[in-house]
C-alpha cells in the first residue's frame, strides 16, 4: 500500500465518524439543553482522550520557546473548531445529518479551494483549476440533492 493510500484511508475513516459524532452530540443535547454546553463537553472529552493518546504514544510536551515564537492567529483553530461542532449540534436536529454535513463538506471544499488556490496560512498552492472547480460545483449540487424535499 502507497502513502498517499494511507492517507487516503485515514481522511475517509475521519470523516466517516463525523456523522457519528454529531449524532452522538445531538442526541446529548436532548439530555444536556444548550449546544454550547454539549460543545464544551465534547471538548473537555477529546481534550482529555488527546491527552491520554501522547501519553501513551509518549510524545513530549511542545517546548515553551517554539510557542512563544508562534503567531496569535495560529491559535484560532481551536476557536473554529468550537464554531464547527456548535454549529452541527444547533443545526442537525433541524435539518437532519446527512444535509448539516453534506453542507459542512460543502463548505469545506469552498473554502479549502481558496485557501488552496492562494496558498494561503502556509499551504502549498494548488490551482483552481476547472476540473477541481467542477468537483467542488458537483458537491453543491448533491448537497441541493439532499436538501431537496420533492423531485
Amino acid at each position: 500500500m502507497s502513502p498517499r493510500s494511507i492517507y487516503l484511508i485515514v481522511a475517509l475513516i475521519g470523516g466517516a465518524v463525523l456523522p457519528v459524532q454529531v449524532a452522538l452530540n445531538a442526541l446529548l443535547k436532548g439530555y444536556v439543553g444548550q449546544p454550547m454546553q454539549v460543545t464544551f463537553i465534547s471538548y473537555v472529552v477529546g481534550s482529555i482522550t488527546s491527552l491520554i493518546i501522547c501519553f501513551l504514544a509518549r510524545y513530549p510536551l511542545p517546548e515553551l520557546a517554539s510557542l512563544a515564537q508562534t503567531s496569535w492567529w495560529m491559535w484560532v483553530g481551536g476557536c473554529l473548531g468550537t464554531l464547527y461542532v456548535w454549529s452541527t449540534i444547533f443545526a442537525t436536529p433541524k435539518i437532519g445529518a446527512a444535509l448539516a454535513l453534506g453542507l459542512t463538506i460543502a463548505g469545506q471544499m469552498i473554502a479549502a479551494l481558496f485557501l488552496d488556490h492562494y496558498g494561503f496560512i502556509g499551504l502549498t498552492k494548488q490551482p483552481a483549476s476547472p476540473l477541481r472547480i467542477t468537483g467542488v460545483v458537483l458537491v453543491i449540487i448533491g448537497v441541493s440533492l439532499v436538501a431537496a424535499k420533492k423531485l
